[in-house]
């Protein structure tokens, strides 16, 4: 539970720590909350990690189900590693077994009772138990016994006034098979979480919540991701950037190559994203780990999400060009991490970045590539915006970000690119084949730096048992078109 500084009661903890974040720290006590959401969206996990965390702290709690038998609640939480340990079950199901006085799991009959005589046989076992946290699940049994809304409303609003007299905090678990717009429940509640899952085309789940209703308290409004893995439900909180300011020095980050850090300007500029564009091949992941690895042997630490290729191809590239990067990864300095997006969802990749960014104090984040990241979630809706956010955060943090984004071809004038990220990045480096005497060679230049000087030239780039940076190519016309033209004299070697 948390502690407000202004006399207020002491919140009620959901047991899930991105929840109560959205929260702002939990649920205020003695009210009725509903958790409304299709069937699957994990409505009763969440339940029991609120119903666990009380129970972890001595409180009295009670979980009324008449939509699942206690073994099917036992087989949940054996599933999740839990046990059910201090937390009272009052099942409302067929069974043949009668109430005991002194039973811990009472057995009814729904068939047998009215509505009024099956709310009345819970509050019996709420005014016995005293529970200081309670869920019930689910109401659309109550919903089908009542057969008209007037009723049904009643019935709600009588178990909302005795809980409020005993003192308990109670979570209504709803499947929403009522009425579409049905907004009863909503108007009786004091706030209302809604758990919402849709299938995409191809991968995973996607899984997400919103709070759409909170009465006198503040809370992070929009929709927020969650996974339900072993352990329960994780829930992403929407990364608001501007929660996030961070003071920290303005510094030129070096490559460790001197003319590439010439080509810049001196440097990428702490705090600022940067673009590495260009075709398939051309050298922009290298160059990318480039700036990695010599951070990560500064000292600080540097970490590279992959999209497109495993970690073993990452080891066996850095390898062949002679960085050793095996070292800085056992020191802890260098992560590398292998990105399965179709399994993840944007928020879930925000909050891996930010816990990163803020356990290991992340100095560099290379997300290579764009194409992968923006391919692999294409039925994502304002995927971009997920991007801005995330990029203002790091660079609020003092993180240096490069963006890697692959163009469509190999030369000449008819490279596309899949998204236009430029206007996402502070600093642009392009990366262009282009042939000379028979050879297919590569450049590099920057064409965007917002936050100073940078070089006008080209410089051939060449990448044996390392990186190679050579002198502007001033003897040539056209190099970003694929085909330049000679125009000076044969330089002697």
């Amino acid at each position: 539970m948390n502690g407000t500084e202004t006399g207020e009661p002491l919140l009620k903890d959901t047991g899930i720590d991105g929840l109560d974040d959205v929260l702002r720290g939990g649920l205020a006590p003695n009210r009725l909350y509903l958790v409304e959401g299709d069937p699957g969206s994990g409505k009763t996990t969440l339940a029991l990690q609120f119903l666990m965390s009380g129970a972890r702290r001595g409180e009295r709690c009670l979980f009324v189900t008449l939509s699942e038998t206690e073994e099917e609640l036992r087989a949940t939480a054996r599933s999740h590693g839990w046990t059910l340990d201090g937390i009272d079950i009052v099942e409302i199901i067929a069974s043949e077994e009668n109430l005991q006085p002194d039973a811990r799991y009472t057995m009814f009959h729904p068939s047998e009772v009215e509505l009024t005589q099956t709310i009345q046989t819970v509050l019996a076992e709420a005014e016995r138990i005293k529970p200081e946290r309670l869920v019930f699940d689910s109401l659309s049994e109550l919903r089908l016994l009542a057969q008209n809304p007037l009723r049904y409303r009643h019935q709600i609003l009588a178990l909302k006034q005795f809980f409020a007299r005993q003192g308990a905090t109670v979570l209504l678990v709803d499947d929403k098979t009522g009425e579409a717009g049905d907004l009863h429940l909503h108007s009786i509640s004091h706030g209302v979480i809604s758990l919402d899952r849709r299938t995409p085309e191809y991968g995973a789940m996607r899984r997400r919540l919103q709070i759409a209703k909170m009465r006198a308290r503040d809370f992070r409004e929009g929709y927020h991701d969650y996974r339900i893995v072993r352990g329960g439900l994780e829930v992403y909180p929407r990364l608001v950037a501007a929660e996030h300011l961070v003071s920290y020095t303005r510094e030129a980050v070096k490559s460790g190559l001197d003319r590439l850090d010439e080509l810049v300007g001196g440097g990428l500029a702490r705090g600022t994203s940067n673009l590495i564009l260009g075709p398939a091949g051309s050298g922009k992941s290298t160059v990318a780990t480039q700036y990695a690895v010599w951070t990560a042997r500064q000292g600080q630490h540097a970490i590279c999400y992959l999209f497109d290729e495993s970690i073993a191809t990452f080891h066996e590239r850095s390898a062949g060009l002679g960085i050793d990067i095996a070292p800085l990864i056992e020191a802890g300095r260098l992560t590398v991490r292998q990105v399965d997006a179709a399994e993840l969802s944007p928020g879930e990749f925000a909050h891996e970045v930010r816990r990163t960014v803020e356990q290991d104090k992340s100095r560099i984040v290379v997300i290579d590539s764009l194409n992968g990241y923006l391919n692999a979630m294409p039925s994502e809706q304002f995927l971009t915006l997920h991007l801005h956010e995330l990029l203002t955060y790091l660079g609020q943090q003092g993180v240096t970000t490069l963006l890697i984004l692959a163009q469509h071809g190999f030369a000449g004038g008819q490279l596309q690119s899949p998204v236009d990220a430029s206007y996402l990045a502070d600093t642009v480096l392009l990366m262009r084949y282009f042939e000379a005497a028979g050879d297919i060679c590569q450049a590099i230049s920057v064409i965007k730096k917002r936050t100073g000087y940078h070089e006008r030239t080209i410089r051939q780039m060449r990448f044996e048992h390392g990186i190679s940076i050579g002198e502007p190519l001033r003897e040539f016309q056209g190099v970003l078109t694929g085909v330049p033209t000679y125009i000076g004299k044969v330089a002697a070697e």
